[in-house]
């Protein structure tokens, strides 16, 4: 039962490459757009990114979850499944910023 489970959730990320590619990306060009807005280097500054990363820290560190985390495979996958979609949020909220970068979207 794990075996498949497992290769039916690869299989799925394999078809959803895109949103992995978008989590990547939002977690690579989070740090250099924080820094950039504070040296005041770029503007305006996406509130909204900081925001959603908000929300996805804050789920990742919050006791309470949709699923328990004692749960053991379940727990976990709740928190990848939500966190993941946050940070495609965050990736939506850069676009300005990479195109500044001078970054391929």
């Amino acid at each position: 039962m794990a075996k498949w489970l497992l290769g039916s959730l690869f299989g799925r990320l394999r078809r959803r490459g895109w949103a992995v590619q978008r989590i990547g990306r939002a977690l690579r060009l989070f740090v250099p757009m924080t820094r950039d807005v504070v040296m005041r280097r770029y503007r305006p500054v996406p509130w909204s990114a900081f925001a959603w990363m908000g929300l996805a820290l804050a789920y990742l560190v919050m006791p309470f979850d949709l699923v328990p985390d004692v749960i053991l495979l379940t727990g976990w996958l709740d928190d990848v499944v939500i966190v993941g979609w946050l940070l495609t949020r965050v990736d939506r909220r850069l676009t300005a910023y990479r195109d500044w970068k001078g970054e391929a979207s």
